[in-house]
């Protein structure tokens, strides 16, 4: 159960993204426990690291971790997208420039493994970076061993934080992984 503490500051983004339990606000501090959004750091922004100019889509079933994710990359200089299924992402790289994909590996109308199959296939210089907490039928540790197969540049598992999302995207845009 998570008890949101006080809201948070304008200067000020905390969080670990998990796989279990309910999402309050992005901007409220809260205790850790066992939900998906829990405090563990409260950092300056400008401690951020920059990753200006960079086209993002972030790809994930659960709105809350769209807007906490598209939240820190702002912050960090990104532009993002978000998508709730492979399909729209499969639509915004029709349409859009994308320099860098962040997706759920397991998501309705086409999942992360899709979503890299497809990118791969239409936008080959754009980079991926696969997260998953696992599903009913697949362990995280498996899902993310499939994504990284099938051509994920990095991939994360949940729960994570700020600071490990940011070091794993920075890590993707760099060429790295």
């Amino acid at each position: 159960m998570t008890v949101p503490a006080r809201a948070a500051g304008g200067s000020q983004a905390t969080g670990i993204i998990g796989s279990a339990g309910g999402l309050p606000s992005p901007n409220w501090e809260c205790p850790p426990s066992e939900s998906l959004f829990s405090v563990v750091t409260t950092a300056p922004l400008t401690a951020l690291p920059r990753l200006a100019s960079l086209s993002v889509i972030v790809a994930d079933d659960v709105v809350e971790i769209q807007l906490l994710l598209e939240r820190w990359l702002s912050e960090a200089g990104c532009s993002v997208k978000c998508a709730a299924t492979g399909n729209e992402v499969a639509q915004l790289v029709r349409r859009e420039h994308v320099d860098l994909v962040i997706t759920d590996v397991i998501m309705p109308d086409g999942d992360g493994l899709d979503v890299i199959l497809n990118l791969k296939a239409a936008r080959s210089d754009a980079r991926v970076l696969a997260i998953s907490g696992g599903g009913r039928h697949l362990q995280a540790t498996d899902c993310l061993k499939f994504a990284k197969g099938l051509g994920a540049h990095e991939v994360l598992l949940k729960p994570f934080d700020r600071e490990q999302f940011l070091a794993a995207v920075n890590r993707v845009a760099q060429g790295g992984a």
